[in-house]
């Protein structure tokens, strides 16, 4: 294990802060009523966890879903005390994030289809009727859910820091900290820029072909 090598890449990290702060503000702006910052908080999500997805195939190795994602024996090996094989998440944590990332993903798509008949109308509301609707509250209880686990992973990150001297919230600022570090050089930057850019504008070709939303103002 090379101590020249972080454990999370610049991606990844950027990808983490990232959601916090858009989570946020899709909060905030959510119960202040700004749609405008709210939409473009859950677009930006949205593109976000996918380029997230794409990184977990052909990022740098801590951040692929192979190196941290295990099966239930192993998980349950970690419950009892048992160590994990990599520096990045351990098993129980690899599975959580996964959890996280499927929600995010669930809250902002059904937010595209989401409309309260009054305020506000998502780029694919056409669609409508009872889908719009059921977009709706699934959009409402995958937030909830949301954050359910955000409050569950803050909880977590205190336990690891305070009760096993685990600096994880320096390796995900920093990249690494002592005695932890990664097992290979990470891939480069410059490849999840392009993954984010064109996954971006695939996107945002996707909802111009909508027709528009209607506007109240």
């Amino acid at each position: 294990m090379s101590q020249n090598h972080v454990v999370w890449d610049i991606p990844t990290r950027i990808f983490h802060w990232s959601v916090v702060v858009c989570v946020a503000l899709a909060w905030w702006s959510g119960e202040e009523g700004n749609f405008e910052v709210h939409e473009w908080a859950g677009y930006t999500l949205v593109v976000l966890v996918l380029t997230r997805i794409v990184w977990g195939f052909v990022g740098s190795r801590h951040s692929r879903f192979g190196d941290f994602l295990a099966g239930p024996r192993h998980v349950l090996a970690y419950l009892r005390g048992a160590g994990s094989s990599t520096p990045g998440h351990n098993p129980l944590g690899g599975w959580s994030v996964m959890a996280l990332l499927s929600l995010l993903l669930i809250q902002g798509v059904s937010g595209l289809f989401n409309s309260d008949d009054i305020l506000f109308d998502g780029p694919l509301h056409y669609l409508g009727g009872d889908f719009s609707d059921t977009m709706g509250e699934i959009h409402e209880i995958a937030f909830n859910l949301l954050l359910a686990f955000v409050a569950l992973h803050i909880a977590a990150i205190a336990y690891y820091q305070v009760f096993r001297r685990d600096q994880l919230v320096r390796v995900m600022l920093l990249g690494k900290a002592d005695g932890k570090s990664g097992r290979e050089a990470p891939r480069s930057a410059w490849l999840a820029l392009v993954i984010f850019a064109v996954i971006a504008a695939a996107f945002w070709f996707g909802l111009e072909q909508a027709p528009q939303p209607t506007s109240y103002w």
